[in-house]
């Protein structure tokens, strides 16, 4: 029996920040913002592609500020709920506050998969401002199953009203993402929803197997846009969700118009899989490591592969990336 309704969470403004080195304006937030209120879409993820408060030199200076980018998304969005992202120790309850003021309705909350008990305070603090809170658990690829939906309890626990399983390096495979879902499926009694990236190419893929395992959440991106290889493409997810005869409440032809005459013109450059995006799927490592990586390897002389493989032996996780130069340099002085 298929569910009533798969929820859409768009994170073209969020996540596919990376694709613009966090460049976004906000007339250019509000225009896409627009669209996708206008196409159906439930919820709306905006602001710095490492969450509020993140616009700083390690991460990426945006064009504005969270606040800047609120205040024009909240302005001409009716229907949708509009969404954050905080990962705990880079944005601080200020910011959660401070989205609450603007409208935001729901927040995910950010952690490690292996690290999920520091969230605890986030989410019943989002709780508190009377917020969605979502427990949203990266680099899902690094545990099994069976710890995967262990953690996700603690979330639910917390009080979380969704939980996400995350594969924020795109080296998940579509068994790996029914296992995952299924088991924690099987294990809390909320919702469960599913975030990819695209780095071996499996994103869209990925996100129909976690509907087929029980998720009733999806994460998408307009022109699939997002870090590394970027996330399951809007447009293309809709379209095969509706074959599949699940309801969204989207408008496929609208969310099409949204990303070929509104955000496609907006490109940087290409959203491809391309030899150094396809490492991070292969290697394991966080999908907004990319661009660091590409600097490195400019910098000092050596082959992005080589860094990320590095990188990927290490285990490293996101909050690491100053790992990506050590890494670069030792590479740059082996003969």
């Amino acid at each position: 029996m298929l569910p009533e309704r798969i929820q859409i969470i768009d994170m073209t403004l969020r996540d596919g920040s990376h694709s613009f080195d966090h460049q976004y304006t906000p007339a250019q937030m509000a225009a896409i913002s627009k669209g996708l209120d206008e196409a159906g879409v439930d919820y709306i993820e905006i602001g710095h592609g490492d969450g509020l408060g993140a616009s700083s030199l390690q991460y990426g200076l945006s064009a504005a500020t969270d606040a800047e980018y609120l205040q024009a998304v909240s302005a001409v969005v009716e229907r949708a709920k509009i969404g954050v992202l905080l990962l705990p120790g880079i944005g601080l309850k200020e910011d959660l506050e401070m989205a609450k003021g603007y409208g935001v309705r729901a927040a995910k909350i950010a952690c490690l998969v292996t690290e999920v008990d520091i969230g605890q305070q986030h989410i019943e603090l989002a709780k508190s401002l009377g917020l969605e809170a979502i427990g949203f658990m990266m680099m899902s690829h690094l545990i099994e199953p069976e710890q995967v939906a262990i953690k996700a309890k603690l979330f639910a626990d917390y009080g979380a009203d969704i939980v996400y399983v995350v594969d924020s390096a795109g080296a998940l495979l579509p068994a790996d993402v029914k296992a995952r879902i299924t088991r924690t499926r099987e294990l809390v009694n909320i919702p469960v929803g599913f975030h990819a990236h695209n780095n071996l190419g499996c994103a869209v893929g990925n996100a129909l197997a976690a509907v087929e395992a029980g998720a009733t959440y999806i994460d998408v991106a307009l022109c699939g846009l997002g870090a590394g290889a970027g996330n399951a493409q809007s447009e293309a997810v809709v379209a095969a969700l509706m074959k599949m005869g699940y309801k969204t409440g989207v408008d496929l032809y609208k969310i099409s118009d949204v990303a070929q005459d509104i955000a496609r013109p907006m490109l940087r450059r290409p959203q491809e899989i391309d030899r150094a995006a396809l490492m991070l799927g292969y290697s394991g490592v966080y999908s907004s490591f990319l661009l660091h990586t590409y600097r490195a390897a400019e910098k000092f002389g050596v082959d992005a592969r080589d860094i990320l493989v590095e990188l990927g032996r290490r285990k490293t996780v996101g909050g690491q990336e100053d790992m990506i130069v050590d890494v670069a340099f030792e590479l740059s002085q082996k003969p």
